[in-house]
């Protein structure tokens, strides 16, 4: 049942999800950031101790703008990575597309193509602790170890004792400037036996998920060009990339201790110092100033926007959905509310060479619209208005009008040549979804997306194939959001169809409201799509997949994950009615579908924010308490780490030791589109959506208590 309004303590109510932890979790190292550079830190607050975390979790120091390309003497370009596709209707066109990954060994410009350009680390900032006789300290010499994230602050405390001495260390990321803030307290600083250490890496050859190199200091520069009481000043060189930093202390002194190595001692018993980085020279503000901007850009942050507060229910779930909402919101700032679309793993380490993609965006960032916090959104669509006349030039080399938008690219707005990466279209409709948010919890922000809108529109409506009767198809070539299905003979996905539609719909909604005529030939695109296909009354995945539902819920069943199988990877689907309100969907017929995938699909391969996406359309369809089982899915994707970070598996046969005895390899150790999706779906099913009545239409009315303030309801 709904709370009776009055205000959240939104203080206690973040308080009571601060992340404790006691010792190692080698999954979990605990980030700090402010939405440009992120840290993670150890049980120590700093990165004293990487070799006591798993692979998948490396000490990084990451910033949104820090990207690096490996040198490139052949001078390879996109064309390079280009092959002719046949194209029914169209002839041949140029896509970024190969179809064996071996190629990459034998054909050295896909490689450069993919791997370039590449997000690095900047830094490792570490204790450097010592016994009394200089032998340096190890992880299982440290004593009573506890640390906290006080998430209402985004400040880390952590406290240990070494040789019956004991230690605070506070860190914190500034607010207003890519800085690391670090305060250390302890009696071990005056005798010189506890320092912090600050060393510059190189960038590997190797990208993921850690791309530092620390064998080949010869490899990069780092020059210190000023000098001051307690502060020197850096410029940071590696091939062509140039980044600067700095470091600067209150009342201690910084020596340079290697080629890349900086060592800075305090004054009696304390420690502080500031350790940052830019793209121009910079002294970074002195710790006190910074440390309370950085603790008053956490609360402002927590004032503001929407909050949720599950208090009161009886569902033994809610106060672990409220956790998971609450840590989701923390490492959204973190991690997703910079000026370029976040890569999957934001910037905890890398995956795909840190390149971002285009399809994954609303899974990242929709949320800032409908969770009153539109600022975070138009900061990042200011990629999109800036790499507008590259997308519209890319769809004139396929014949197109409009703005053709890459899947996986980096800031540069190259697509990165794949096996699919250039066939996936459901990407080319976000722009209109993010900017009709945008438009909803801000009607200012028209103006400024007009063009993008305008320009998307136009993609849409020419990109599909036209038949002689007036009827359109999508593809082939496409590979839909289910991404096991043939480019070049896949046609009319199910959710695309709805979703291009939708957006065109939009389109239109933002041309009227301008006192435009309606588009004509996006009415004709409109009405000229066809429904999504049913077999049985079923939606299939794409068109002509007559038998899909027979061998899902037959042979393909269970453990079956061999060739033929088609019930795994998203079941996208069921977008068309969750997601969006596909306007050409049959309710009764979408409810069969929900029921038959929970029946028959492969739920150990779903991806993290397929739970929350499954959720919508199970709350858009009106089973509550199936939306809140989806999101409680017990599935080795969605386990729900102590940081509020969820793992990347895939299933592997014949590879024990995963999750449960299940045959997993463990791929990464967070996946943020698990987070922002997550906000999304609950959002969305506590302030409602177009058409929705009653309050928190998306809980059950038994065993749960809704509180919510400042969250719009989606379209």
């Amino acid at each position: 049942m709904p709370a009776a309004a009055q205000p959240i303590d939104r203080q206690a109510l973040v308080a009571r999800h601060d992340v404790r932890l006691d010792a190692v979790d080698p999954h979990a190292p605990v980030m700090l950031g402010n939405g440009d550079l992120g840290f993670t830190a150890d049980i120590t607050g700093l990165q004293t101790f990487p070799e006591a975390y798993a692979p998948q979790s490396p000490l990084l120091t990451m910033a949104q703008w820090a990207w690096h390309n490996h040198p490139n003497p052949a001078g390879w370009t996109l064309a390079d990575g280009e092959t002719d596709v046949p194209v029914p209707g169209r002839g041949r066109q140029p896509y970024a597309w190969f179809d064996d990954f071996t190629l990459l060994e034998t054909r050295p410009a896909l490689r450069w193509l993919r791997e370039n350009p590449h997000r690095f680390s900047l830094a490792r900032i570490a204790l450097q602790l010592r016994h009394a006789d200089g032998r340096p300290a190890t992880l299982a010499e440290l004593a009573d170890t506890d640390q906290r994230l006080d998430l209402w602050r985004g400040v880390l405390v952590s406290r240990f004792r070494f040789d019956g001495q004991p230690v605070v260390v506070e860190t914190r990321v500034a607010a207003g400037e890519d800085t690391v803030l670090v305060d250390v307290r302890s009696p071990l600083i005056a005798s010189g036996r506890l320092a912090v250490t600050v060393g510059y890496p190189g960038v590997g050859r190797s990208i993921n998920p850690d791309p530092s190199d620390w064998s080949n200091p010869q490899a990069h520069r780092t020059e210190v060009v000023g000098t001051m009481p307690g502060a020197v000043l850096l410029r940071r060189t590696i091939d062509d990339t140039v980044i600067h930093a700095a470091i600067r202390t209150m009342d201690g002194s910084v020596a340079q201790t290697g080629a890349h190595a900086f060592r800075i001692d305090g004054q009696g018993e304390r420690l502080a110092a500031a350790i940052g980085f830019g793209r121009a020279p910079f002294l970074p503000a002195p710790n006190a100033d910074a440390a309370d901007a950085a603790d008053e850009g956490w609360r402002d942050y927590w004032r503001s926007g929407g909050m949720i507060d599950f208090a009161g229910s009886t569902d033994a779930r809610a106060a672990e959905l409220e956790r998971r909402v609450v840590l989701s919101q923390y490492l959204a700032r973190v991690n997703q509310a910079g000026a370029l679309p976040p890569q999957e793993e934001g910037l905890f380490s890398n995956s795909w060479n840190g390149k971002f993609h285009g399809e994954m965006v609303p899974w990242h960032a929709a949320h800032w619209a409908s969770w009153g916090r539109p600022e975070h959104l138009r900061r990042m669509m200011g990629w999109y208005r800036e790499h507008l006349p590259q997308a519209l030039a890319r769809a004139r080399q396929h014949g197109l009008t409009g703005a053709w938008w890459p899947k996986m690219t980096g800031p540069e707005g190259r697509e990165s040549p794949s096996p699919i990466n250039p066939f996936i279209m459901w990407q080319q409709p976000h722009p209109i979804f993010l900017a009709e948010l945008l438009r909803r919890a801000d009607p200012s922000s028209v103006a400024t997306h007009a063009e993008l809108v305008e320009e998307t529109a136009r993609l849409l409506a020419s990109w599909p194939h036209a038949a002689a009767d007036g009827s359109r198809t999508l593809g082939p070539p496409i590979v839909p959001v289910q991404e096991n299905h043939d480019p070049l003979t896949t046609r009319d996905p199910a959710f695309e169809l709805e979703y291009y539609r939708w957006a065109l719909q939009v389109a239109q909604d933002w041309r009227v409201r301008a006192g435009l005529p309606r588009d004509a030939e996006w009415d004709q695109v409109i009405a000229g799509l066809p429904a999504p296909e049913q077999a049985d009354g079923l939606y299939l995945p794409v068109a002509g997949a007559t038998d899909f539902w027979p061998a899902t819920l037959g042979r393909c069943r269970g453990d079956a994950t061999g060739e033929g199988c088609l019930n795994r990877d998203h079941p996208s689907f069921l977008m068309a009615y969750g997601y969006i309100p596909g306007a050409a969907i049959d309710p009764a017929a979408m409810r069969r579908t929900l029921a038959a995938t929970e029946a028959g699909w492969d739920l150990r391969q779903l991806w993290g924010w397929d739970y929350p996406m499954v959720a919508m359309t199970a709350a858009r369809l009106g089973d509550a308490a199936g939306a809140v089982d989806w999101l409680f899915a017990d599935q080795a994707n969605n386990r729900w780490g102590r940081t509020g970070m969820t793992p990347r598996n895939e299933l592997h046969a014949g590879e024990p030791g995963g999750a449960d005895g299940q045959e997993y390899r463990r791929i990464a150790d967070t996946y943020f589109p698990s987070n922002g999706a997550l906000l999304l779906a609950v959002g969305m099913m506590a302030a409602g959506w177009d058409g929705a009545t009653g309050p928190a239409p998306g809980f059950p009315q038994e065993g749960w208590t809704v509180r919510s303030e400042g969250i719009l309801p989606l379209p």
